[in-house]
């Protein structure tokens, strides 16, 4: 009996994934449970785990290879007593498209008769050529012959990916032609006229990101109000509670971010309606109060989100935050760790930026972006002083939060923040 091992779905959205790593070779033996395999979503990194014991008995899908179908089979594990090496994707075998599902290998020799036959009627020197529908179809219509193209899908088959990066290819050898007088709207090939480049190929998630932004920017009709909070009691309770950490340099070490989220998440306490989404038939608001923040990363910017952050202490958001961060930079984020939430947090404090305004994450309504904390002169009691200050600016989609709410939200932000000690009621 056969197993066939199947490109899993990570995600609702998931279509295709990449098989990143391999961590079993043909011929070992797999327990069920082990890691068999790395695959490689939109945004994350996720261990495929084998459901099944068994030995490895072929690797249809080769380390690196990307745009492989959900539920295309990758490899195949062989139970005890099977020596047949030749998976079912070559043996009229019958998927199920389920995830780790048995299948029965079926050698229908008169199936196979037929076929030969069939085979008998054709040129001898015709090669047969695998390709996916939707490859033949972008080959078709870009003009290119399937058969100078290498296939790196499941037994060499021709996908989607390798025919894009054929069509790259030939862009990149044509000569150029009058149509680069047309201007800056042709970039590839224009940009080449201005001097040498090296092209770095766009991430799934940063072609997420591209499309996401675009559209927020292109539908979300937003606009920005930004206040000034002063910081120093904050920045004393902050130093205050880290001597406290029970373990010292060991424990937890809350930093401006967490006083940040937990203060963000305690005011839309307060005022709920900006928890909210637009669609066309209601404006949905949230029951919980989750709250992304933004993490950089190699591969682009991803969004882990603090589930319920209201009802967490900042200790307890510290800890999650260390941890979530560390996850998104290693592409090890569990997909409902990152898809969701209700409101967006965007910190360039440390990277010394004053001020700047953010796109709205959709469907969200509202994304917040801090500056960092600086030393300037202020007027307190009709006298010059020294206080540290820090910039906020709130975007917000105007469909859903007018700009007296989000002027109402900005007011209770500044309160918690300047007073933290509110933060602690």
């Amino acid at each position: 009996m056969t197993i066939n091992i199947l490109m899993p779905a990570l995600s609702p959205t998931m279509t295709e994934g990449k098989v990143a790593k391999w961590y079993k070779n043909v011929g070992d033996n797999i327990i069920a449970g082990d890691i068999i395999a790395d695959i490689e979503t939109d945004k994350a990194t996720m261990e495929l785990e084998s459901i099944d014991d068994g030995v490895l008995g072929e690797i249809l899908v080769k380390e690196g290879t990307a745009a492989v179908n959900v539920n295309d089979i990758i490899a195949v594990i062989l139970e005890e007593g099977d020596n047949n090496t030749t998976t079912s994707a070559t043996n009229n075998t019958f998927s199920d498209k389920t995830s780790g599902s048995k299948e029965t290998v079926v050698n229908n020799k008169k199936s196979n008769q037929q076929e030969s036959n069939k085979n008998l009627q054709k040129d001898p020197t015709e090669k047969r050529i695998f390709a996916s529908p939707l490859a033949r179809r972008i080959a078709h219509e870009a003009d290119l012959n399937l058969g100078e193209i290498s296939g790196t899908g499941p037994n060499g088959r021709i996908i989607k990916l390798d025919v894009e990066n054929a069509i790259s290819l030939n862009k990149k050898s044509d000569v150029v032609t009058d149509e680069v007088q047309s201007g800056p709207s042709l970039l590839p090939t224009a940009i080449g006229l201005y001097g040498k480049y090296t092209g770095k190929p766009n991430s799934k998630i940063r072609k997420i990101i591209a499309e996401r932004l675009t559209a927020s920017s292109r539908d979300i009709p937003s606009y920005s109000l930004t206040v000034d909070c002063e910081l120093d009691n904050l920045m004393n309770m902050r130093a205050d509670l880290n001597k406290r950490s029970p373990n010292g340099d060991l424990g937890y070490k809350i930093s401006i971010n967490d006083f940040l989220i937990r203060a963000v998440a305690l005011t839309i306490r307060r005022v709920p309606e900006v928890n909210v989404a637009w669609s066309e038939e209601a404006i949905l608001q949230y029951e919980d109060i989750d709250i992304s923040v933004a993490v950089s990363t190699n591969d682009g910017l991803i969004t882990p989100i603090v589930r319920k952050a209201d009802q967490k202490g900042l200790s307890e958001i510290s800890i999650e935050m260390v941890e979530l961060a560390d996850r998104a930079r290693s592409n090890k984020l569990a997909p409902e760790e990152f898809q969701g939430g209700g409101f967006t947090i965007s910190n360039l404090g440390m990277f010394g930026v004053k001020n700047f305004t953010s796109i709205i994450n959709p469907p969200q309504s509202c994304i917040m972006s801090v500056g960092a904390g600086e030393q300037r002169p202020i007027v307190r009691d009709g006298k010059v002083v020294v206080a540290t200050v820090m910039t906020s600016t709130l975007t917000s989609d105007h469909r859903t939060v007018d700009g007296a709410l989000s002027a109402q939200f900005m007011r209770e932000f500044k309160i918690m923040i300047e007073d933290p000690l509110t933060m602690m009621l």
